[in-house]
């Protein structure tokens, strides 16, 4: 019979929170994100090499590698975060007596949404002309679409997989997308747009989107 694992109190955690190892893990990947968007802006997707990100991080490439496959998905986590923040944390405070569209709408004119980071929409104006940069970024909204649907089929009470439920959770995911392009690309040369109107942006797509096909 094997002894009992020894417990690693460096890494022990509660229920639900991650272990100091992920926590870590994850810092240093948004750190390898941040600076590959520092230096695809700089100099370009095609110039920079990952052994440039590596190197501006403080890693070696091959642990660059293991986080991640190509140089473009080095990105993904700064993307990941804001979704994230965008569905699973915003809507979690979603009131059982709300409609959606209310719930949002309301968030979008009180503050709520969270700030727009500019390393996220340097990334997201790239995505317009880098492919392998849009398909991180598309990726990226298609994974968010399970968390949407499981958070809408939990307040219908019908199954994530239903067809219903899954129109509407890519609806607004779509909503959200359209909404973070816009406000990226029309105010690129203005480093000082507001909260307020990343807002309005997401309020303004969230309407279309309550519309429905009007065609």
């Amino acid at each position: 019979m094997r002894d009992a694992a020894p417990v690693d109190h460096a890494t022990a955690t509660g229920p639900g929170r991650p272990s100091l190892g992920e926590r870590r893990r994850a810092a240093l990947r948004l750190d390898i994100a941040r600076e590959a968007v520092r230096l695809f802006t700089s100099q370009g997707v095609t110039a920079t090499t990952g052994d440039q990100i590596a190197q501006a991080v403080g890693i070696s490439t091959r642990t660059l590698w293991r986080h991640f496959p190509t140089k473009e998905s080095c990105v993904r986590p700064l993307l990941t975060a804001g979704l994230d923040a965008a569905t699973d944390e915003l809507l979690r405070r979603w009131p059982p007596d709300s409609a959606l569209l209310d719930f949002l709408t309301a968030t979008c004119r009180h503050g709520g949404l969270p700030s727009a980071d500019p390393a996220v929409l340097d990334l997201i104006r790239m995505t317009h002309t880098e492919p392998a940069l849009r398909a991180v970024w598309l990726q990226a909204h298609d994974d968010a679409l399970s968390v949407l649907a499981e958070l809408l089929a939990r307040r219908s009470g019908r199954s994530p997989g239903d067809l219903r439920v899954r129109v509407h959770a890519a609806t607004v995911n779509g909503a959200l997308r359209a909404a973070a392009e816009d406000f990226a690309l029309r105010f690129s040369d203005d480093a000082d747009a507001s909260d307020d109107e990343l807002a309005a942006c997401v309020h303004a797509a969230l309407r279309a989107a309550s519309e429905g096909l009007p065609y």
